[in-house]
């Protein structure tokens, strides 16, 4: 039997004896985690995770697109966000993962995001005739195209990008090292920036870091944020756009495309899996194939 039935009873045994729900309210809650654990078995997950957010996040869009609206769709969460956190109570997992989604009073509320048409209006903005315009679009193309996080993003080095196989290294949290596809239309930008673009932003100095500001220093997260900020409102986009909002959007437009979720949690660096053990479970070609099968812009 999967592992996450047996911990929904443990759930609901703890609802009914310990907290003295109702037994309307229990049969509540084990209907709206019992079609969770469906969800999960269907999609290979044989117990739950830490990494489990994105996981979560797919449930609630099928839902929606089944037509649940807000009210029950955030009632489905109260379930799954009670049900997780019994879990890291009782040190089953070691975190909650359902605590990265919220949602107001009113209604249900998914991490921000940009539709299709918003991200290549973006992407499209920054004004590739200057060298600046030319480095703009190359960090805002690769954030979006491998996931990154923006701390991530500035601190790449030239080492960690490879062209000719479309892949770029990634040192995440913890110093966790994972390899993403970048697709098609990064690899393109981002070969016109170190061709022609860095060397003259660079101003005859040296730098191992990929993307640079003023006289080859290091594009700073700072600045960054303030640049993507001009190029959201030059592109007309009415939302408070943030780097992690293009994370999250690279994330939801994969899932939604149909993309397995174990593959979004490796290219997201959710996974404690080392850089060995992804060419073990899943081989850089399928990745390259699921990138660019599923992603808008692969």
């Amino acid at each position: 039997m999967n592992p996450t039935y047996l911990y929904i009873d443990q759930f609901i045994s703890h609802l009914r004896v310990e907290r003295g729900l109702s037994e309307l309210s229990v049969e509540a809650y084990a209907t709206d985690l019992t079609r969770f654990a469906d969800f999960l078995e269907k999609n290979g997950f044989q117990s739950p995770g830490e990494d489990d957010t994105y996981a979560i996040l797919k449930h609630l869009i099928l839902l929606r697109d089944e037509g649940l609206g807000p009210r029950s769709r955030a009632r489905h969460l109260v379930s799954i966000r009670s049900f997780y956190r019994f879990l890291a109570e009782e040190k089953i997992l070691a975190s909650d993962p359902s605590g990265l989604i919220d949602f107001p009073k009113t209604g249900l509320k998914l991490p921000d995001t940009l539709s299709v048409s918003e991200v290549t209006a973006l992407l499209e903005t920054p004004d590739t005739a200057t060298h600046r315009g030319i480095r703009d679009a190359a960090m805002i193309e690769l954030l979006y195209a491998a996931g990154l996080r923006v701390s991530e993003l500035v601190h790449l080095e030239m080492r960690d990008i490879n062209l000719e196989a479309g892949f770029v290294r990634v040192f995440g949290k913890g110093a966790k090292e994972r390899v993403v596809p970048m697709g098609r239309y990064a690899m393109e930008k981002l070969e016109i920036y170190i061709t022609t673009a860095r060397p003259v932003l660079l101003k005859h100095h040296t730098s191992r870091t990929l993307f640079v500001a003023r006289a080859g220093k290091p594009m700073t997260r700072q600045g960054f944020w303030k640049m993507l900020g001009k190029y959201t409102r030059l592109a007309g986009i009415d939302k408070k756009v943030s780097p992690h909002t293009l994370r999250h959007s690279f994330a939801t437009h994969l899932l939604e495309g149909g993309a397995d979720l174990r593959v979004v949690q490796v290219m997201l660096g959710h996974s404690d899996i080392s850089t060995t053990q992804i060419y073990t479970h899943i081989t850089g070609d399928h990745l390259r194939t699921m990138h660019k099968t599923f992603h808008p812009r692969g």
